[in-house]
């Protein structure tokens, strides 16, 4: 052992426990307050995983699915032209926001009214998931408290979801199973709350997170377990895996002070989570090296397998099995191959219903839109793409049992205020894998002109005509929630009904049953 003192180690060593995933997750077994809700103990003995993708900084949905020709193609140019002034990172005109018809990449009987529309050129991993009838659209969704209208918007006749167009209120709104309170409850949380005893795994939370914290999967009774891009968060102090045997002494002198008789109930409680918290992160990191080669050493030299190989062949990257020379995958890449790590140990782990939280950030690009947009949508297209591929392959057989669909706080504004597009409101998402009913949109495809258009709230916002309440259900719905629960894991959700909506009522009908 180093000369690092005994105080200062313990320091160290307890603050990296009280900051990981491992550890945050077992809050919900422990705390004394919480007032569990009705459980589905057993439910589901089938797996089924839900995935969100979550796109920070507000997804500009009408330069990813963009009008070819007629009607909307012609508003469309009018409201993306821009001042035609100016330049910005070698862009003679950044403002211009339109992508040129023959640029588009098409999509077979996409279309609304007298127009086809297409993807954005950066988006192909996209185009083949829908054209395939592996992933479907669904248009201009939003936080909604009540269905409203531009005149309700106009004359406050209806209640609307507090701070619109900021950053931080819309992205809780956005997660939360309400848009009508300010409670940092998911809707995801409230699942797990409900089915994590359909696990036999009393040990792990079925929620997982790849990015850190989020409201999403916070629950009454469940948190989700951190992990990041190379699995599962220890120690480092006490780390003894991957070759590091010289922390054994350290491990063992942690252990010990861990395991220790303490008089204080707060000492007990303390050290009996940072003892659970390391159990949880040990198991998993033993059921992840089942799909590793090892050396003589005990350290990690690769993947056992070609399973994993779509996610660098979507990116045209070189694979190989061992890890030395292999290139580094993107950011949403690399994450959603941890998912699919976890998910292929499922028996393993003993879990039969999972939730994963993974992110893409940087879609604030006001100005820089033209420069920066492409490089995400490529990263979120061909990360989406791979992921399909290894889900119903062989290897893991869950063509049918895994839904991946993407989230953002809003979309983006039709128009260019001088810095960009702005922040907007309703926005198009896409929903990915077996169980979806693909190839077209849900929902109705708005207006994309900036006069006289009904759904215009000012400045280019649209007013959204499919509630956040609706999507999230018809989710839960497929992942196993009764419909006589429906309404307790989303109480506004019986408001979502009549004519001001695109699609009325708790189940927008884009995904089948398992």
């Amino acid at each position: 052992m180093s000369h690092l003192h005994r105080r200062d180690f313990l320091r160290a060593s307890l603050c990296a426990a009280a900051g990981s995933g491992a550890f945050a997750s077992l809050w919900p077994k422990l705390a004394l307050a919480a007032a569990p809700m009705a459980r589905l103990k057993g439910a589901g003995s089938d797996y089924r995983a839900l995935v969100c993708v979550n796109l920070v900084g507000g997804n500009d949905s009408f330069s990813s699915l963009v009008p070819v020709n007629g009607s909307h193609r012609t508003a469309y140019e009018a409201s993306r032209r821009g001042s035609g002034t100016g330049s910005h990172n070698g862009q003679t005109n950044p403002s211009d926001l339109r992508i040129a018809s023959n640029q588009l990449l098409g999509l077979a009987g996409i279309g609304q009214d007298d127009s086809d529309f297409g993807l954005h050129p950066q988006m192909s991993g996209l185009r083949d998931l829908i054209n395939s009838g592996r992933a479907a659209i669904v248009a201009n969704v939003g936080p909604l408290v009540r269905p409203v209208n531009l005149q309700d918007v106009r004359d406050e006749l209806q209640p609307l979801p507090a701070q619109l167009f900021s950053h931080s209120d819309q992205s809780v709104l956005w997660q939360t199973p309400r848009a009508d309170t300010g409670q940092r409850i998911g809707w995801g949380g409230r699942l797990a709350d409900l089915f994590h005893e359909s696990n036999a795994n009393p040990l792990l939370s079925m929620n997982m997170s790849i990015s850190g914290e989020n409201v999403f999967q916070a629950g009454q009774t469940v948190l989700p377990f951190f992990l990041n891009e190379q699995g599962a968060e220890t120690i480092d102090h006490i780390d003894t895996g991957n070759g590091r045997h010289w922390n054994q002494r350290r491990r063992d002198s942690f252990t010990a002070i861990m395991e220790a008789s303490y008089g204080h109930p707060f000492e007990r409680a303390y050290a009996s989570r940072v003892r659970t918290a390391r159990a949880a992160g040990d198991e998993l990191a033993a059921a992840l090296r089942q799909d590793r080669t090892v050396d003589g050493e005990g350290v990690e030299t690769g993947y056992a397998d070609d399973a994993y190989a779509p996610f660098w062949q979507a990116f045209g990257l070189a694979w190989q099995r061992l890890d030395a020379g292999r290139a580094e995958l993107p950011g949403l890449a690399a994450q959603l191959l941890m998912v699919a790590r976890v998910m292929r140990q499922r028996a393993t782990l003993q879990m039969s219903r999972q939730l994963f939280f993974t992110q893409l950030g940087d879609f604030d690009t006001h100005d820089s839109q033209n420069a920066e947009l492409p490089e995400l949508l490529h990263e979120l297209s061909q990360s989406l793409l791979a992921f399909d591929q290894v889900m119903r392959s062989p290897a893991f057989g869950l063509d049918q049992h895994v839904t991946t669909f993407t989230s953002s706080e809003f979309g983006r504004t039709l128009s260019n205020n001088g810095d960009g597009t702005d922040h907007g409101w309703g926005g198009h998402h896409f929903v990915v894998g077996g169980s979806v009913e693909g190839g077209r949109v849900f929902g109705q495809l708005p207006p994309l002109g900036l006069d006289g258009n009904p759904l215009n709230v000012g400045q280019g916002r649209l007013l959204p005509t499919l509630a956040v309440d609706q999507y999230a259900a018809t989710f839960a719905r497929w992942f196993g929630l009764d419909d006589t629960l429906r309404n307790t894991v989303f109480p506004n959700l019986a408001h979502m009904t009549g004519s001001k909506l695109a699609i009325s009522g708790p189940d927008l009908g884009f995904l089948r049953a398992v």
